[in-house]
């Protein structure tokens, strides 16, 4: 899904390695899919890798933002990153919900919650993005 001609998430190497999807972009809103795989399932017991819950936390954000931009943003970069696990992750596929909290001139706060396939809470997440001036 293509959210703006600055960004095309489902071309992303990375994501493509991960096998990370844009399932929707909206204004204040985003969802990432993650299939679960070889390259994710790597922590204790088989979970996923909890470095990869903060990408899809980091990953949910974006998009999130990008769909809510004005004209005169500018996309500068994730400024903070804060994780919360909640459960090992496992499953056929997680998702991440983005919801934009509050939007001003420099700075966007986004908070991602992480779901399994059956849909048990794994890990929340809070993303401040800043723009560029």
């Amino acid at each position: 899904m293509k959210v703006d001609n600055k960004f095309d998430f489902d071309k992303d190497p990375f994501h493509q390695y991960l096998g990370l999807t844009l399932e929707e972009a909206k204004e204040n809103y985003a969802r990432v899919r993650l299939k679960i795989g070889a390259n994710t399932a790597t922590g204790i017991n088989d979970s996923v890798h909890g470095g990869i819950l903060a990408t899809m936390i980091d990953m949910a954000a974006v998009p999130a933002v990008f769909a809510n931009m004005r004209k005169d943003d500018v996309p500068g970069g994730t400024a903070d990153l804060q994780i919360t696990y909640l459960r090992q992750a496992h499953g056929q596929w997680l998702e991440a919900e983005a919801n934009i909290v509050k939007k001003g001139k420099q700075l966007a706060t986004i908070h991602v919650n992480i779901k399994d396939s059956e849909g048990l809470l794994c890990a929340t997440g809070r993303v401040l993005y800043a723009f560029k001036k």
